[in-house]
């Protein structure tokens, strides 16, 4: 793999994830690919999913930080399980905590990866305005291009 330019995948544990990783395996990966392969997947931090503080807590943070262990655990495995389905092999993972614009754009600088590949949730203009979109931060403050892989609507 010396000399192949780095490819950041970013993956989460939704379907639209799922599908922008297999597009991406069926799209640059069918033959020997220019690319190395790291998927980062970000972990949320357990304070970030329990906003509370008192009695207990501790306990409680320990039962949130096991099920996000388990969670990136399953959600790697998944995705090692569809790479060796589609053949590509030689991958890394990077499971790393943080706020996901952040850990990515690191991610890209780390591995000097020249594309960065995510799914889009296909949030509207208001969700996309409160919960703020990693896919349009990266776009814009990533040190490399960005491919954003959307899925197709179903029709109804």
């Amino acid at each position: 793999m010396a000399g192949k330019q780095a490819m950041i995948f970013a993956l989460d544990d939704t379907d639209h994830s799922f599908y922008a990783l297999e597009w991406t395996l069926d799209h640059f990966f069918v033959t020997d690919s220019l690319f190395k392969l790291v998927i980062v997947h970000v972990k949320t931090t357990p304070t970030s999913v329990i906003g509370l503080a008192g009695p207990g807590t501790s306990d409680v943070l320990m039962l949130v930080e096991t099920d996000i262990k388990k969670t990136a655990q399953r959600v790697c495995e998944k995705a090692k399980q569809l790479c060796n389905a589609k053949g590509v092999t030689g991958l890394e993972f990077d499971v790393v905590e943080g706020d996901a614009r952040n850990v990515l754009c690191d991610a890209v600088d780390k591995h000097h990866a020249s594309v960065l590949v995510m799914g889009s949730h296909g949030y509207g203009a208001f969700k996309r305005a409160v919960l703020g979109s990693v896919s349009d931060y990266c776009s814009h403050h990533a040190r490399c291009s960005v491919m954003i892989v959307k899925k197709p609507k179903t029709k109804n």
